[in-house]
């Protein structure tokens, strides 16, 4: 290399042409078409032409020398056909050098100006050949393929980030109108990938590139945008789509279910059953229930008492690993919420075949109990029966007879018995008001606290666990796996019996240790129990269908889960189950900051938990909700003291609750 020799490098995916004014070294100094002065490593250099420039020429001419040559060729360029040379040449798979290259495109004597315009030619067009200096190797015709899908797909991305970025801003910006049917879905559904996913969406990168184009720093401000053009609402329940929730039934599930559900309606599949539908049997449900899975009967013969606790046979219905059971096991539940309820089963099956209708016949797993005068157990046996509800109750219902009806008390008195009988074995009774949350007539939130221990409530939630404790030993008797639910004690106990204040029961559910899940029985202390399961809810939970199932194995109605299949479905159940927990905590907790949003200001009364290092975490009573209360000068408080608090600001959406003293 010497000074005169023209050149040519690449700088920013272009080629420039230049001509050689100094050496050193392995460094050139050099005169660029565009009139600047620049340094190059001899290393960047594309093409040397063997031709020298006259140095004595003054600079304007050499610039005016330069551009000449870089405008000639560029115009050789076009008589370059490449895809012409590779379809000749990529059967051999060799690397071709530059002089027979040139000599392929031009055979008419060429000069240096042809083997550049033939390395700009292959610089522009990486398609079909990859090249070093001086030479190129031909790409095989897969190789070809991708390289042309990928360019195709950073084309599209580039589309999207420039067009979708304009459309971007002019939303953001209110210019123009947009109507759902006129919105582009590829940016929309983009936009919403990115919100509910970030850094784990496939999309992140274009929906980053996007905002960035629209000039939105804020991610939180696609949420809001989504709800400006429609696509959203304001309440848009965004759990339901992090945690890829199955909304709607797919629709061979939702065809199997008609078809089975229309099977079971004309044909009578009752037998080999008993018949109890003679007995007055009542169900007791909240207001807005519609899927009944289990219902109460109670009979007085002579001296003793028959207990009858009917749970809707599900497994007569749904068959193991049918798609209707492979669709259950992968919700694990059905979810409720104010807003919305998502069935775990189809609702042919949850609100009408399953569900236990007044003056509808249902089959049934039946465990009739026999008590003393005392209410006291004697014994108890599990029966597949047939059932007929006379009437359907509601907790109101109920506690507005508590105290006239005498089926309703003795119920009652048989619950409050067999609350005894727990606490004797030390079970941890926490006591704790809970807050219902609906909307009225003219859609407005609406607020209630309810009590757990009222009659209706306190009745069925212990004769439902008197009858899953019952279905558990019976189980362990017959030496037949099942979802056992234990718990160990807890890290602490804060009071005896069901005495507690509401700041010991508050604190106490803080001290339980979790419940643990396995295939073969474990004491359960919270409950006082030395095995359970949950099998009354065969509707609602996966769970319970699995123990469900197991007890009409006992019975001979189908073949049991071994206990390898048991342990699948806890490992199976694990992860759905989480998912439903935390929807349904989080959307009763929105709600709940939905309805505080306006009541900005409000006096509210707090108990007062414990103190941390800057703040005191407290439980505002009327809403059973725990928030940070900022340390004040001069104010020293303790656990349990009762103040005064101030709700100061509230963002359902954000998930911030901040409070002062009142």
């Amino acid at each position: 290399m010497k000074p005169g020799n023209i050149i040519e490098y690449i700088d920013r995916q272009k080629m420039i042409c230049a001509v050689v004014t100094d050496v050193k070294n392995t460094k050139l100094r050099l005169l660029t078409e565009n009139d600047r002065e620049v340094k190059l490593s001899m290393g960047r250099v594309s093409h040397k032409s063997r031709t020298c420039m006259d140095m004595s020429f003054s600079r304007y001419e050499l610039v005016a020398a330069l551009k000449a040559a870089a405008s000639k060729r560029k115009n050789l360029v076009g008589s370059v056909n490449i895809k012409e040379l590779w379809d000749i040449l990529h059967s051999e798979q060799e690397w071709i050098d530059l002089a027979t290259m040139t000599e392929l495109c031009f055979p008419d004597i060429p000069d240096s100006d042809h083997e550049a315009a033939v390395v700009r030619a292959f610089f522009n067009d990486r398609l079909y050949f990859k090249f070093g200096h001086d030479r190129f190797f031909p790409n095989s015709e897969k190789q070809v393929e991708q390289i042309a899908a990928h360019r195709k797909e950073e084309d599209r991305k580039n589309r999207i980030i420039g067009d979708g970025g304009a459309w971007l801003k002019m939303v953001n910006e209110d210019k123009g109108s947009f109507s759902l049917n006129s919105l582009p879905l590829e940016y929309v559904k983009i936009l919403e990938s990115f919100y509910l996913f970030e850094k784990e969406s496939p999309h992140y990168a274009l929906g980053k590139a996007m905002l960035e184009k629209a000039g939105i720093r804020d991610s939180e401000a696609i949420f809001h945008l989504l709800v400006k053009l429609g696509v959203w609402d304001k309440n848009k329940n965004i759990d339901l789509y992090r945690y890829k929730v199955p909304i709607a039934f797919p629709a061979e599930v939702t065809k199997k279910a008609a078809e089975s559900a229309g099977f079971f309606s004309n044909i009578s599949t009752y037998s080999g059953r008993e018949d109890l539908t003679m007995l007055p049997v009542i169900t007791i449900d909240g207001q807005l229930t519609t899927d009944f899975d289990d219902s109460l009967s109670l009979e007085k013969i002579n001296d003793n008492y028959r207990l009858g606790i009917h749970i809707s046979d599900v497994g007569h219905y749904i068959k193991k690993k049918d798609i209707i059971d492979q669709e259950a096991l992968a919700r694990g539940s059905s979810i409720y919420m104010l807003d919305r309820k998502i069935p775990m089963l189809p609702a042919c099956f949850a609100e009408d075949l399953c569900s236990m209708k007044a003056g509808e016949l249902r089959p049934a797993i039946s465990v009739m109990v026999r008590l003393n005068q005392f209410f006291e157990i004697i014994d108890f046996e599990i029966i597949p029966s047939l059932v007929k509800v006379k009437q359907q109750l509601t907790y109101y219902d109920v506690n507005m007879i508590a105290e006239s009806d005498r089926e309703i008390s003795t119920l009652y008195d048989i619950a409050k018995k067999f609350r005894e009988f727990r606490l004797g074995r030390g079970a941890v009774q926490i006591t704790l008001p809970e807050i219902n949350i609906w909307t009225n007539e003219a859609g407005e939130l609406t607020i209630s606290k309810v009590q757990r221990e009222s009659p209706g409530r306190m009745l069925v939630a212990e004769i439902m666990i008197m009858a899953n404790w019952l279905i558990a030993g019976f189980l362990v008797k017959q030496d037949v796996p099942a979802i056992f639910r234990s718990q160990p004690e807890p890290r602490g106990r804060l009071y005896k019996g069901n005495q507690g204040t509401l700041f010991q029961n508050w604190m106490q559910r803080k001290l339980l240790s979790r419940y643990v899940l396995t295939p073969e029985p474990e004491h359960h202390s919270g409950l006082g129990l030395e095995a359970y399961v949950t099998a009354t809810s065969p509707i609602r939970k996966y769970y319970d269908l699995v123990t469900q199932r197991q007890i009409r194995a006992t019975l001979g109605l189908e073949e049991p889960y071994s206990i390898e299949e048991i342990e699948r479905i806890i490992q199976l159940l694990e992860q759905p189950m989480s998912c439903v927990l935390k929807i349904q905590n989080n959307r009763n907790r929105y709600w709940l900051l939905k309805y505080l949003e306006t009541r900005i200001n409000q006096k509210e009364e707090a108990l007062v938990l414990f103190k941390r290092k800057n703040s005191y975490q407290v439980l505002i009573k009327e809403y059973m909700i725990e928030c940070e209360l900022p340390v004040s000068t001069g104010i020293d408080l303790k656990p349990e003291d009762l103040i005064q608090i101030r709700l100061q600001y509230v963002n359902a959406r954000k998930d911030v609750l901040s409070v002062y003293m009142g």
